[in-house]
């Protein structure tokens, strides 16, 4: 009996234990089934591009980057490449010097234009690839022409000279399309009393036009490519997905969302498709910025 109720008293302790544990993350797949680290590392070790769509100043999407890009590392060598929104297309000169040694971390960081959370959350990255050479993508428009083209629309892309169109995505009118998911709901944010004008979405677009473009002129076949993005620019297959389609033929992706909620141990249903792989931490998680 002494036993038996020793036994009990155990099994008690253990169930509090669990029940009290925290856990910073849980990772869901798109239906919200929970999934382990190793099968999201096993899938996008298959794709050809993999697009991490992180919150900007969550610490576990930043750590679960800089996990998966090591991981993948251990198993493509070589045949790695990185993209980054967090750079500017005008900056990729920069950044390559740095990569290849050419210039000193105080003169890169004092020269590129770098997002005020770089140090926590994006130069453990770059460092990693500076060490292992692999080469890193800036994907993104410089951001003095997405607020042009959210001042005047497109047009205002065509009077300037070739070097400056050499720096994103130019054609941007014949392929733009207004109903596509995500900037028709910034048009709905407009209806609803938002302060969105109508080339918002436009500039947004520009955004993940040039990503698109820029990530394919870089890839390589037989190469996997990641890109680090706002959650935004990938989820439900849009954003950089929608024009990499227009823009490409046969691309194998993968697609890693973040996303925050107050309870974690259930996918909610608004989350649930807008990846592969849904990594989820909770609203009260630390910050970054």
């Amino acid at each position: 009996m002494k036993q038996y109720f020793t036994t009990v008293v155990l099994i008690f302790m253990i169930f509090k234990a669990v029940a009290q544990d925290k856990p910073a993350y849980v990772i869901f797949n798109s239906e919200g089934k929970k999934v382990d680290y190793s099968e999201m590392v096993k899938k996008c070790s298959k794709a050809d591009m993999i697009f991490f769509g992180e919150l900007h100043n969550n610490p576990i999407s930043h750590w679960l980057q800089l996990e998966l890009t090591k991981d993948l590392y251990t198993d493509k060598q070589d045949k790695l490449i990185l993209g980054a929104e967090m750079f500017e297309s005008d900056n990729q000169l920069v950044l390559n010097e740095y990569l290849n040694g050419s210039i000193s971390t105080k003169s890169f960081e004092a020269e590129c234009k770098l997002w005020d959370n770089y140090v926590t959350d994006y130069k453990p990255i770059i460092e990693f690839a500076k060490l292992k050479k692999i080469p890193v993508i800036a994907s993104n428009v410089p951001r003095r022409y997405a607020a042009m083209v959210h001042g005047k629309g497109f047009d205002v892309l065509d009077s300037l000279p070739s070097e400056s169109k050499a720096l994103f995505f130019n054609d941007m009118k014949k392929i733009y399309d207004e109903n596509v998911g995500c900037y028709k709901s910034m048009m709905d944010m407009k209806e609803m009393g938002g302060h969105v004008n109508a080339n918002f979405p436009k500039a947004q677009a520009l955004k993940d036009a040039t990503m698109a473009y820029f990530i394919l002129k870089y890839y390589k076949k037989d190469y996997t490519l990641i890109h680090y993005q706002g959650a935004y620019h990938s989820d439900n297959n849009e954003g950089i997905l929608w024009w990499i389609g227009k823009l490409s033929g046969n691309v194998k992706m993968a697609t890693i969302s973040t996303k925050e909620q107050k309870n974690i141990d259930k996918l909610d249903d608004e989350n649930k498709l807008k990846a592969d792989f849904i990594i989820v931490t909770p609203e009260t998680m630390t910050k970054t910025k």
